[in-house]
């Protein structure tokens, strides 16, 4: 197995939302916020080489949005998902699955495409399959008003029209050799978070559960989530799992950090390592 990191750029959030009842005069010193209050966050991906099969998690914010889209989220840097992918030596057409930790437009929007016009959507992977939870799905095609604005259906709807779209069900067999999901249930229905297993080490992909390393302490939820009580509930079951078992934690959305080990302190769960994904995996195999 070989895993790249597949850096997409980054956009903006506002901060208040992205780190809920902590206080501003705290939270900055994470991530500053611009004078409009928004915070830089990455949206990082992972491609597994795996046998024959190459598989992308998530896809990022996309490219075929209007510009009063972006306009609220500021895509910027120099990287994109196709530029990445093609960086670490592949084309999109090699893609053979894509895995979906669920639907929001910043974790689904590059997984489909459109024309020049905007009136055809298409999968941007012709030949890969797409992974989503049949529960998750249902909650994203019918949204509640206070998620509707997360789940485009141009983002969607395309990936079960096009016949690419099957599913990673609870309680059955992992369709992926060397890959098994945790669902979590706190930031949106049924969330996948791929659980990677290389040589003797297990990278963690932490999606939107813990979306930066300055989200590992418990009260720092999302004020995204649908169910924020239960998400403190699943970082600590987690990130106690992490500890015990000496997971490497894969983040998509921290500006800086890729990944982290964590242990247990006087104040909680903690960082003990942290570093770039290629370098962590290096040290540990040597």
């Amino acid at each position: 197995m070989q895993v790249h990191v597949i850096d997409t750029g980054f956009f903006k959030l506002d901060g208040g939302a992205m780190y809920g009842v902590v206080p501003k005069s705290i939270w900055q010193k994470l991530n500053p916020s611009d004078e409009n209050n928004l915070c830089s966050w990455a949206m990082r991906c992972l491609l597994i080489e795996d046998g024959n099969r190459l598989i992308l998690i998530d896809t990022g914010l996309g490219n075929k949005q209007d510009a009063k889209f972006f306009s609220y989220y500021y895509l910027h840097g120099t990287d994109s998902l196709l530029q990445s992918i093609q960086k670490a030596g592949f084309s999109p057409d090699e893609i053979t699955d894509v895995i979906l930790t669920h639907l929001h437009f910043d974790h689904v929007g590059g997984a489909v495409s459109s024309n020049t016009d905007k009136t055809k959507y298409f999968p941007t992977f012709k030949n890969a399959r797409y992974w989503s939870t049949p529960r998750h799905w249902h909650w994203a095609i019918q949204p509640n008003p206070r998620k509707k604005a997360s789940f485009l259906k141009e983002n969607i709807l395309p990936l079960q029209e096009s016949g690419q779209l099957h599913w990673i069900e609870e309680g059955k067999t992992s369709p992926f050799a060397n890959i098994d999901f945790l669902f979590v249930e706190g930031h949106t229905e049924a969330m996948l978070l791929p659980k990677i297993q290389i040589g003797n080490q297990t990278i963690v992909y932490m999606a939107d559960l813990i979306p930066s390393a300055g989200h590992i302490a418990l009260p720092y939820v999302m004020s995204y989530d649908v169910r924020p009580l239960l998400t403190m509930d699943e970082k600590a079951t987690i990130l106690n799992r992490a500890v015990e078992k000496e997971w490497i934690l894969f983040f998509e959305h921290d500006p800086i950090i890729e990944c982290a080990v964590v242990q247990h302190t006087e104040k909680g769960i903690r960082i003990e390592n942290q570093g770039a994904l290629a370098e962590w995996l290096s040290l540990t195999n040597q």
